[in-house]
């Protein structure tokens, strides 16, 4: 399963994506919003980021504005390693490279194509393992470290 989120920005959207992956036969959980009434971002962000943190999800999609709001509070949540993508090469590489389990998408600087073809290029990559594990595991560790003060 995806969960999907946006704020107002990004609803419109998120429609379009939740149906293009539907059409893909995935099965999506839309956790809103629903219309355009101003809402704010890190409640969507937590919404799909706790339900992919848990394992209710396999994956999860969030869109605002420009994507950066989202993903910013989306990373929050152990375990969550959320992409903000603008293009087809770093949507596949944040799955191959880095095992993003949330990609984010900014609905203000995306046309709708653009949007589709990030999304397939995310979905379609796998995580290449190998060499990288060490790396998400450094960024597991940064997740339970200590801040020095």
């Amino acid at each position: 399963m995806i969960a999907i989120g946006a704020d107002h920005a990004g609803v419109r959207l998120k429609s379009q994506i939740a149906a293009f992956l539907r059409e893909r036969g995935e099965i999506v959980s839309d956790l809103g919003t629903h219309d355009e009434t101003s809402t704010d971002y890190p409640d969507y962000a937590e919404k799909v980021g706790r339900e992919v943190a848990a394992g209710r999800a396999e994956r999860g999609i969030l869109i605002c504005g420009t994507g950066i709001g989202i993903s910013i509070a989306a990373n929050k949540i152990d375990g969550i390693r959320a992409a903000l993508c603008g293009d087809t090469l770093s949507a596949r590489m944040s799955r191959e490279h880095n095992d993003a389990n949330i990609l984010c998408l900014g609905a203000r600087v995306l046309g709708d194509g653009l949007a589709m073809d990030i999304v397939a290029a995310w979905m379609d990559a796998s995580y290449a393992g190998g060499r990288h594990q060490r790396r998400i595991d450094k960024i597991a560790a940064l997740e339970s470290a200590p801040v020095a003060r």
